[in-house]
């Protein structure tokens, strides 16, 4: 079986680094989303949390040997399904970001753990109970 996705936008950031994870993170910039998706945007607010879900493009290609990994803030290796490792079998990346403002189709949002020109694959609201 094949899945294939296409980007909805891009991340743009001045950042050089950014942290592993979105949980730690201070790092600001946008979210550049085709236009052709505007309206859908149309009920992000500042103030609010979005998932944004994003494909890892720099990552190297997943072999067995990242099965187990020791992340930098643990003594041991730990399964590749127990971290936010880049370098996974899907490509995939979950970050929930604070939305700072929206400009048509520019989201400018705080926390990015995504490295300038990330290719964006969903957003999602978060569901507060």
């Amino acid at each position: 079986m094949a899945i294939e996705m296409e980007p909805i936008g891009f991340v743009s950031t001045d950042a050089e680094t950014v942290p592993r994870s979105w949980s730690v993170s201070d790092v600001k910039g946008t979210l550049v989303i085709d236009k052709s998706y505007l309206e859908g945007l149309s009920d992000i607010k500042p103030g609010q949390r979005i998932y944004v879900i994003f494909h890892f493009h720099k990552s190297p290609n997943f072999t067995p040997q990242f099965m187990r990994i020791r992340p930098p803030n643990r003594e041991e290796k730990v399964g590749v399904f127990s971290t936010h490792s880049p370098i996974r079998p899907n490509p995939v990346g979950l970050s929930l970001l604070k939305v700072l403002g929206i400009d048509g189709n520019v989201i400018h949002v705080k926390g990015l753990d995504m490295l300038d020109g990330t290719p964006i694959l969903d957003i999602k609201p978060e569901i507060c109970p």
